[in-house]
């Protein structure tokens, strides 16, 4: 397996090679649906996760919604 290191909310993560912020997300089992995501110190739309291919290094932010009353 190719792997790489991104920092996930300030802890290194191994992520496969040509992997997306959607693939990390689903390997974080998360739901793409209640994230926000900063990707490099940029926000990111929902549209953006699948496109968005990691490298080496990058730096990712991610906040969970949490819905409450």
């Amino acid at each position: 397996m190719n792997v790489l290191g991104v920092v996930v909310n300030g802890r290194t993560t191994n992520v496969e090679r040509g992997s997306t912020i959607s693939d990390l997300i689903a390997q974080l089992k998360l739901t793409t649906q209640i994230v926000v995501v900063e990707y490099n110190g940029d926000p990111l739309s929902r549209e953006e996760f699948s496109s968005t291919i990691l490298g080496a290094g990058d730096a990712i932010e991610i906040a969970q919604m949490v819905g409450g009353g």
